[in-house]
């Protein structure tokens, strides 16, 4: 018998990002940080709150087969994860799912190759080109042309995609990972096909302005709760011949998606339906508040060292209606975009203090740019927010000379 058990810690429960009851990570002043990955961390001692509310249990005997629901398009897809799925959608309304087939993958990673292999042409005789507005995510040239596939190659910058380089698939990455800023297509040529990765449109990083409606569109279960652990991802999509080949591509891979994280994953989703319908009431059980109140005193705090350095800069985004909440926000992403305001690589003035970031070459742009996960723990943060106070006072002080 195998348990999932999110063992409740000690302590009053309270929706407050300042409740944090998990044993703290103690870190010598010589410890390099890690900010590089978007390890979601930061939300663990909201769940440890939940305790027994997300405990299941596993008896050996069950989910045995590799079919789920045999009579289903995505016969892998666990029929409870789909209903989670369809609920939550409906209820945040950050995406249109009725009409829609589900499919389930192993992370979104593999549904974003899976996508590929179904818009592309095995009758083409040169494979489509990918290609995705900088600053773009710095996964999407690796993942597209690591299996050297003769379907599908990266072909960079979508701003800079010639309207004579032929077929093309756009991924559209809203909010965007780096910048959290909201995307739109730009290619806009006929005989295009778009992938929608909606990893973060979440109301923790940003406003519900509208359901999205696209044919593809990728979410992942580690961006929206926090449990990267599980490797769970949806997409929505709307042709069936499409969502056929995607089926294919998981079936031939992997045949299927593990059934106890799908189950996982249904239950989760489920606790967060009951949590939302109460949202205006701030009940301390209510994630979306919890994790959205979270993220934004990170990020208040993060605008306040900056302005005080006078050595880097962060986007600004504007307040927008969010139909979730009822109520006029900021975007919060889950990582800050820094820019360093002189002709310094960014990465490696931040590495040099003993901080791992992902500099903005990998992004298809300059390298005074550089990516900073929000999502860490709360001694991580802290210590980033040190750090990088230090390293625009020691500059401040040496561009102010003697």
């Amino acid at each position: 018998m195998v348990v999932f058990d999110q063992k409740a810690a000690n302590g009053t429960k309270s929706s407050s990002p300042s409740a944090n009851n998990s044993k703290p990570i103690s870190f010598s002043s010589n410890s390099t940080i890690n900010l590089d990955q978007g390890d979601p961390t930061v939300f663990e001692p909201y769940w440890r709150k939940m305790g027994d509310k997300c405990t299941m249990v596993i008896s050996a005997s069950d989910s045995m087969s590799y079919f789920s629901d045999a009579g289903n398009l995505c016969w892998f897809l666990e029929p409870k994860l789909a209903d989670a799925i369809r609920n939550l959608h409906r209820e945040i309304g950050n995406a249109i799912s009725n009409g829609r087939h589900i499919m389930v993958g192993t992370g979104s990673t593999q549904l974003y190759q899976a996508a590929l292999y179904a818009l592309s042409s095995p009758e083409g005789t040169q494979p489509i080109s990918v290609v995705s507005a900088a600053p773009y995510y710095s996964q999407y040239p690796e993942e597209t042309d690591y299996l050297r596939s003769g379907l599908y190659k990266w072909a960079g910058d979508a701003y800079k995609f010639d309207k004579d380089d032929g077929a093309y698939i756009e991924v559209v990455n809203s909010p965007s990972n780096p910048d959290g800023s909201i995307r739109e297509a730009v290619v806009n040529r006929a005989g295009g096909k778009l992938i929608h990765d909606l990893a973060y449109y979440w109301p923790q990083y940003t406003p519900i302005t509208h359901p999205a409606d696209h044919d593809i569109m990728l979410f992942t279960f580690s961006k929206c709760t926090g449990h990267a652990g599980s490797r769970i991802g949806w997409a929505l999509v709307k042709d069936t011949e499409v969502a056929r080949k995607m089926i294919k591509f998981i079936e031939l891979s992997s045949i299927g998606v593990s059934k106890e994280s799908q189950l996982r994953a249904a239950m989760i989703l489920g606790t967060l339906s009951h949590s939302y319908q109460n949202f205006s009431s701030n009940i301390p059980d209510n994630f979306f508040e919890y994790s959205h109140c979270l993220l934004a005193e990170r990020w208040k705090k993060l605008r306040e060292v900056v302005e005080r350095s006078e050595l880097f800069s962060l986007p600004d985004y504007p307040l927008k209606h969010c139909n979730f909440t009822g109520k006029f926000s900021q975007s919060h992403p889950a990582f800050a975009w820094l820019q360093c305001k002189e002709d310094i690589d960014s990465e490696k003035l931040i590495k040099a203090h003993k901080m791992m970031v992902r500099g903005g070459v990998r992004f298809g742009v300059e390298p005074n740019y550089a990516r900073v996960s929000m999502l860490s723990s709360e001694s991580v943060f802290n210590i980033f927010l040190q750090r990088l106070s230090a390293i625009g006072n020691h500059l401040s002080v040496m561009n102010r000379g003697p």
